[in-house]
């Protein structure tokens, strides 16, 4: 049997300086990045940062909810939730 998956939201930012996480806000994970929200720009760009943080591949990483708006919800397939949630403090997954 494998691991279940892991779903959490996230509420991001496109056209930021940098690609980072900001941390946790009521439970949502707050993220930033540098590419336009043009043509699912935005998204690739968040799918790679996510599986970057995470040290899992990208192919792990999808958006299941929200590709056309701000908060998104994201699945990690074979997640650990543990060492994501420690990872993120106050996540909620």
């Amino acid at each position: 049997m494998s691991p279940p998956d892991v779903r959490f939201a996230v509420r991001l930012t496109p056209r930021a300086a940098a690609d980072r996480v900001d941390g946790v806000v009521n439970g949502v994970l707050r993220a930033r990045v540098g590419a336009p929200a043009v043509e699912g720009a935005a998204n690739n760009a968040l799918i790679r940062l996510i599986a970057d943080e995470l040290g899992v591949s990208r192919r792990d990483v999808r958006i299941v909810a929200g590709a056309s708006s701000r908060q998104k919800l994201l699945v990690v397939d074979g997640g650990d939730p543990d060492a994501i949630v420690a990872r993120w403090p106050g996540l909620n997954i």
